[in-house]
């Protein structure tokens, strides 16, 4: 997964493997990645 440090958000995006949904969460300071979170949305 690739993170896009100019987004401090929380999104929804598509497993790449299995292509469920994913509830991300990324916060950075600098550029530099102080936060991340990924959890499986059930459906």
């Amino acid at each position: 997964m690739l993170l896009d440090p100019s987004v401090n958000a929380t999104y929804i995006e598509d497993c790449e493997v299995c292509c469920n949904p994913i509830e991300v969460t990324t916060q950075f300071e600098d550029a530099q990645l102080i936060q991340f979170d990924a959890v499986p949305i059930e459906q």
